[in-house]
């Protein structure tokens, strides 16, 4: 392949200030670019390399004889040992060949079935250049099981004689992203491990339900320690059996895309469990089979593992894993998690990241971890079009979400970190008075032109224990005593329930090009989530959500999740995530009001804590009739119901806030009741095919 250089323009219009590194740029693709011709001409293309699945670890062949392959560089031999051979350790040896690589032929038996059975238990026995005997798993093993009486996980041979077919392929690629974030082992009310049948039975219709279109599963990948919440994999091929097993996984993918619901897997590429015995770590007896050595090759916040993004074999290992989950469980797209820590060799540690460029570039880049992120893209979007992939990067790195021969990384989305974390700190230190509208409304739209941004109001972290989920600061422990709607609402529950939608519409709204929910947090789950752990005495109490609490029918919980399932329903209608950003027109410090308009709508909060305005004008762009079409005040959302949504409002040739059309939104504007209140309007604009253009 020849040298080329990426198409800068577009890149350097929307931010001048990359600039500068314009070089910089040109010389990471021209390593991609090298990169990727290599890998292509030794293996055949990138096809070949990364079908890597079918041909390490179990293979079974036509005539049902298996070929066993493994990469163990550091080993002195390699054997095989399982309930096939009585668990001896030196009967079935592996040979030897170019390039650290062992393979092992088994023919059929006598009656010609495999060798090995389906659900046989298996290890590889590796000797060590010091004479050292280990036990290890395949770091292919596509099934992995634990007894209740053991501390690791074992290796479990899964060749199903009647395999999973699917019935149904995937759904078209939404327009507007709503993600609905979700454990598969905490999504049910009771204080166990949840199961990938429960979510597809009880969890998956929910989803359809509130209007939520894809999908982001996490701790599929399987991982020995269940409060790591799937962040430290020990074994990447394989799905989770703690919640079922593989066929289980691939009927929830396929019944989610009869619902019309896209499936985007958390993939965990940033780095591994430091476990042994049932992780990668130390595979062939060494420190760098699939790491750096030495500090390099250790995360130290993490206590885990740090892949070696230049070694042929980690590539050919990770971009077999993304087509594996792609190929054999039809997920639609990833989440890239850790992001930031593979960019930089710093891993993000102790960095604030002022959003100076010289931090985005420079010697404290990782050139091979990059490189990597940008031929994994470039595969996904060659071999897939429709996948999607977010990128999980607190540093706001340029160009990220900008494709690749446009000299980005080829992410479709990134995720807008900051916007949580400043809902945090102002329900933490501000009283409601003291908040600022400018500063919100900043945070909301800081986003790099022309790069799309995933946003949210909560995720999994603010609702695990140690933090708190949005729903927990406004309303604390009276959610556990006053919110049934049998009985007066307090001022905290009344304050609670209002700003908790205003929150999750004005982020919904103004914040992103898609939306992520964490798992109950649409209705305001009561509590934090915990996994059992020694800390807690190894309890499931808090490792669940409570769906359970939407069966009663007095409980305020069905109203916020009433409010969250229009929320977006109406931006399904409205198409705003997949519009241009908004164009705000207010932004009233004094006042405590914010409205912008979007895709046609246009959005009206009022903020104050004590007061309420009558005929407030706003500025609209297309003149013509307007009505309210979603209303956080509405009593069906926990509301009190001031304001009449048959009004038509009707726009007028007044130039105001730069538009050359205004209108008075509604007769009135409510004010937090007794200074508690919170009440927003959303305005919609009024379709030609539906009413005529009414212009005065």
């Amino acid at each position: 392949m020849a040298d080329q250089l990426p198409d800068l323009d577009e890149f350097l219009r929307e931010d001048s200030y990359v600039s500068p590194y314009a070089d910089d740029i040109r010389r990471r693709y021209r390593l991609f670019e090298r990169r990727l011709a290599e890998l292509g001409e030794a293996e055949g293309g990138v096809d070949g390399l990364t079908r890597g699945y079918q041909s390490y670890g179990v293979q079974r062949l036509e005539d049902n004889s298996m070929l066993f392959r493994e990469w163990a560089p550091g080993a002195r031999a390699l054997y095989l040992t399982g309930d096939f051979n009585g668990w001896n350790t030196t009967s079935h040896p592996y040979t030897k060949k170019d390039f650290g690589k062992w393979e092992l032929i088994l023919p059929p038996r006598p009656d010609q079935s495999p060798h090995v059975e389906h659900l046989s238990a298996l290890k590889l026995v590796v000797l060590t250049a010091e004479g050292e005997e280990l036990f290890r798993i395949s770091p292919w093993a596509k099934y992995v099981t634990k007894t209740p009486d053991s501390n690791t996980y074992d290796w479990v041979h899964w060749d199903p004689a009647e395999p999973f077919l699917y019935q149904h392929s995937s759904p078209k690629r939404p327009r507007s992203l709503r993600i609905y974030e979700a454990h598969v082992g905490v999504a049910s009310p009771e204080p166990e491990i949840a199961t990938y049948e429960n979510f597809t039975t009880n969890v998956l219709p929910r989803i359809k339900d509130l209007g939520y279109n894809c999908i982001q599963l996490m701790a599929i990948m399987e991982h020995a320690y269940y409060a790591s919440f799937g962040y430290q994999v020990t074994n990447f091929f394989a799905a989770s059996s703690r919640f079922g097993t593989p066929e289980d996984l691939k009927r929830l993918v396929d019944t989610a895309h009869s619902l019309g619901i896209t499936v985007l897997l958390d993939v965990v590429h940033s780095h591994a469990s430091s476990n042994t015995a049932d992780g990668l770590n130390h595979f062939d007896g060494t420190d760098s089979c699939f790491f750096h050595s030495g500090a390099r090759g250790e995360h130290a916040q993490w206590g885990s593992r740090l892949f070696n993004y230049s070694s042929w074999e980690v590539c050919r290992f990770l971009l077999s894993n993304l087509r594996w989950w792609m190929e054999e469980y039809r997920f639609d797209g990833f989440r890239f998690d850790g992001v930031t820590s593979m960019l930089y060799h710093h891993h993000g540690i102790g960095m604030s990241f002022s959003g100076g460029y010289r931090e985005y570039f420079g010697m404290q880049m990782d050139d091979d971890a990059l490189v990597h992120l940008m031929i994994a893209n470039h595969v996904l979007r060659s071999l897939y079009p429709e996948c999607i992939t977010i990128a999980e990067d607190v540093s706001g790195m340029p160009g990220i979400c900008k494709p690749v021969e446009k000299g980005g990384l080829g992410f479709d989305y990134r995720l807008a970190m900051a916007v949580p974390d400043k809902w945090i700190q102002i329900l933490k230190e501000l009283k409601d008075e003291e908040w600022d509208m400018g500063d919100i409304v900043h945070t909301l739209t800081n986003r790099r032109r022309g790069e799309k941004s995933i946003c949210y109001s909560e995720s999994h972290d603010q609702a695990l224990v140690g933090d708190k989920s949005l729903a927990f600061w406004l309303m604390d422990k009276e959610m556990y005593t006053n919110m049934s709607s049998l009985t007066p609402m307090t001022p905290v529950i009344d304050r609670g329930l209002q700003l908790h939608k205003m929150i999750r519409l004005l982020t919904h709204a103004l914040g992103g090009e898609g939306y992520l929910n964490f798992m109950g947090n649409e209705f305001g789950h009561p509590e934090w989530l915990d996994f059992p752990r020694k800390g807690n005495q190894e309890s499931y109490m808090y490792a669940r959500r409570q769906y359970d609490l939407l069966n009663v029918e007095h409980l305020r919980y069905r109203q916020l999740y009433a409010f969250d399932r229009d929320m977006n329903q109406t931006e399904d209608w409205h198409g705003w995530l997949s519009a241009p950003p908004a164009m705000v027109t207010t932004v009233d410090e004094k006042d405590k009001v914010v409205a912008f308009e979007r895709a046609n709508v246009v959005f009206v909060f009022n903020f104050h804590p004590c007061h309420s305005y009558t005929n407030y004008r706003v500025a609209v762009g297309p003149p013509g009739k307007y009505r309210i079409k979603l209303d956080s005040d509405a009593v069906q959302y926990g509301g009190h119901g001031r304001l009449d949504v048959n009004t038509e409002l009707f726009s007028e040739s007044m130039a105001f806030k730069g538009k050359p059309d205004s209108m008075m939104t509604c007769h009135h504007l409510p004010k937090l009741k007794r200074m508690l209140d919170h009440s927003t309007v959303k305005l919609d604009w009024s379709i030609f095919s539906v009413w005529p253009s009414c212009s005065n």
